[in-house]
Formats: C-alpha cells, structure tokens, sequence
C-alpha cells in the first residue's frame, strides 16, 4: 500500500490506515517507539513501558556508559 507524506508544523507525518492501525492495536493517542533498521522506519506499539524500559537498560554496557560531568558551580536557582 502506498501512502503520501506531509507536512505537519516543522515535521513529516504519515497516516496509518485504519486496518492496519486496528490490527496493530494502535488507537488516538497510542505510544510507539520509532526506530531505524537497514533503511526502514520501524514503529512498534508500545504495550508495556517497563518491557520498553527493560529492553533499552539491556543495551547499557561498559562502551555505552559515562561518567558523571562536572559543570561547575551553581550560578542560578539550581535544585541542589
């Protein structure tokens, strides 16, 4: 199935018919995570955020990691 693009403020935005939105589960005001595989947009209903949230704390390693950053001094209303 082919579809157009547009404009939507300073993005792009596509309309996903409504069997595939029905067949996915995805409803008005649904969350989906969006990713980038080989080329293709990949959206992916996101059913359970702990799941998601399990699935991107997997992905932490010792080459992904990072220390704390100094910025100095607080010069504002900074909590503290």
């Amino acid at each position: 199935m082919e579809t157009k693009i547009q404009k939507w403020g300073n993005s792009l935005a596509v309309r996903l018919p409504k069997a595939f939105a029905e067949q996915t589960g995805i409803e008005n005001g649904s969350d989906v995570q969006i990713s980038i595989q080989d080329g293709k947009i990949i959206l992916v209903p996101v059913k359970d955020r702990a799941k998601l949230l399990d699935a991107l704390l997997e992905k932490i390693d010792e080459s992904t990691i990072h220390s704390e950053i100094n910025y100095g001094k607080p010069v504002g209303k900074e909590l503290l």
